[in-house]
């Protein structure tokens, strides 16, 4: 349906009764707007949204508030991230993996074609058409039973035909041999207070911007010993300061790694390395691979400028490569580098990045080799992507950019939080039919039904149902980003203060280390001693662009803290 409004047309795509409602007010609106202006001495008037409510058409962005006055009481808004919205598209994404696959076809095909040719073989009528055709045609009686047999060989042949379908579709698992975070020498350890005189002493802030980005650093949820490259310390943000700080974060990881594994440089069959705001040429992968002086035959990926859920995305791409590839190992490493990429100028949307961003990095080893399973601590249960890059609000929430004075940061906008919440609700939904228990499935799809078509429940039931996701997960890592991040998370979810304690402590004691946090994360659940065998762990990320990713790991093995 389209509609005029002052001059302007509006499309609007009606996918339910309340939108055919809303689109109804609009034209009201629009022929009361024409009648007025049409009468002598009236005046136009337009339609208002008061009253409407719902969730914007897919593909607009919401009405703008009207912003109240200075002297006018603020009303308290709602929390910024979903009420679970219901999406028929979103479940169907989720339900494909799990019911449409080839696998899942395959696996039903042969047991109904063996009860086919059952009944077909034991059918009263059927055998009485087939005595008379074999009567006409081949006359002799013992001719029958040999018609019976080539039956039976042919049923055995395409159950078996129909099993190596079932096998050669199936995909290869993928599994985490293990990991390692970057722990930087305590000569980079910084409290609040002297990142403050840091900041101060590079003499390219103003007071309102100092005073601005301590108010910030305070309520960031960001402990006393956090981490600070060497550029910060020595206040020089040069190009090669850069490289040696991504080198350093690089060899500290994968040196640990190595150490835990036993596997040489030279086993390593592809390369993956996932940095945003730093890109030398030639490539943070070639870094590595001349660091290791690994095989000529490796093959190397760079990711850049897809924020801090590019973790995740190596992941998803580490196992694509290895479902395609048997028998090789994977190395994924992710790390941020803030050297060069400090703010210098005066806008507070721009300076939030100083405040929350630390030095921090991970190494992960990922396998399908026969001869690793054994040895392997997780096995890679599924991976979800969700991208808003197609809005416009969402592709400009975090935006790399030059101020007036030409001073290069990243923006961080207003509605950040909004295009967040939406990309999560995706996610979830998604996720939710591949890992959620059928208890819990039956307890969305019922309340979505219901909503939908009775207006006493809906009234009853204002807020949607959403599904206790720790019915499927016993571990949480949720990208420690800011605390706001983790107290949205905590209360849409029902989580407990134990769920999220990893994220917040994560945060207190190494800030956000972008793409590696969810790292530290698992690193403190195992130093912690939580993680039991069969034990499924969530890690959810978001990042620029925008997008959320989300991985799920199974335990192979109880996880004993160290000595």
């Amino acid at each position: 349906r389209t509609c005029s409004r002052g001059g302007l047309r509006y499309a609007v795509r009606v996918r339910s009764r309340s939108r055919f409602r809303f689109v109804q007010r609009l034209e009201r609106g629009s022929q009361g707007a024409a009648a007025a202006s049409s009468m002598p001495g009236g005046t136009p008037t337009t339609p208002t949204l008061e009253g409407v409510t719902g969730v914007p058409p897919r593909g607009l962005s919401p009405p703008i508030p009207a912003q109240p006055k200075r002297d006018e009481p603020r009303e308290p808004r709602e929390y910024w991230y979903p009420d679970a919205t219901g999406d028929l598209q979103d479940v169907r994404m989720g339900l494909r993996e799990l019911l449409f696959s080839t696998r899942s076809a395959l696996a039903l095909l042969g047991p109904l074609f063996v009860w086919a040719t059952y009944k077909f073989r034991h059918n009263s009528v059927v055998d009485a058409i087939l005595r008379e055709v074999t009567d006409e045609v081949l006359v002799k009686e013992h001719d029958r039973p040999l018609i019976m047999m080539v039956m039976f060989l042919l049923c055995c042949i395409t159950v078996v035909f129909i099993f190596a379908l079932y096998v050669v579709s199936r995909k290869a698992k993928v599994y985490l041999l293990d990991f390692a975070v970057f722990h930087p020498p305590e000569t980079n350890s910084c409290n609040k207070e002297r990142f403050m005189e840091l900041m101060a002493k590079t003499g390219y802030f103003t007071p309102e911007g100092l005073d601005f980005q301590r108010k910030m650093v305070d309520r960031a949820g960001i402990g006393d010993q956090t981490y600070v490259p060497d550029g910060l310390l020595n206040t020089s943000f040069e190009f090669n300061g850069t490289r040696d700080e991504a080198l350093g974060q690089i060899a500290g990881s994968c040196d640990e790694l190595f150490r835990k594994t036993g596997i040489s440089p030279r086993e390593i069959d592809f390369v993956i390395v996932n940095c945003s705001l730093f890109n030398p040429t030639p490539s943070l992968s070639a870094m590595i691979i001349n660091k290791y002086k690994m095989r000529k035959d490796v093959k190397n990926y760079n990711l850049s400028g897809m924020g801090c859920s590019a973790g995740l995305v190596s992941i998803d791409l580490a196992r694509d490569l290895l479902q395609l590839h048997p028998g090789k190992n994977c190395l994924v490493v992710s790390f941020e580098s803030t050297t060069e990429q400090i703010y210098k100028g005066v806008q507070k949307s721009m300076l939030l990045s100083n405040c929350l961003f630390r030095v921090g990095a991970a190494a992960m080893l990922l396998t399908n080799k026969r001869s690793l399973i054994s040895r392997a601590k997780y096995e890679l249960v599924t991976t979800v992507r969700v991208h808003y890059g197609s809005d416009d609000t969402a592709y400009r929430a975090i935006y790399q950019e030059q101020d007036d004075k030409g001073y290069k940061g990243v923006r961080l906008s207003r509605d950040l939080v909004k295009v967040v919440g939406l990309a999560l609700k995706s996610n979830f939904t998604i996720l939710g039919p591949q890992v959620l228990p059928y208890s819990e499935q039956f307890k969305y799809i019922y309340d979505y039904l219901m909503r939908r078509f009775s207006k006493s429940y809906k009234a009853a039931h204002p807020h949607q149902y959403m599904p206790n996701f720790r019915k499927a997960f016993e571990h949480f890592c949720i990208h420690a980003g800011g605390r706001g991040i983790i107290d949205g998370l905590e209360d849409n979810l029902h989580l407990t203060p134990e769920d999220v304690l990893p994220s917040r402590a994560t945060l207190y004691r190494y800030g956000n280390t972008s793409s590696s946090s969810v790292w530290y994360e698992l690193n403190y659940i195992e130093r912690k001693g939580l993680m039991k065998r069969g034990d499924k762990t969530w890690q959810i990320a978001f990042g620029s662009g925008l997008k959320c990713n989300s991985v799920v790991w199974r335990a192979r093995k109880t996880m004993r803290p160290p000595q």
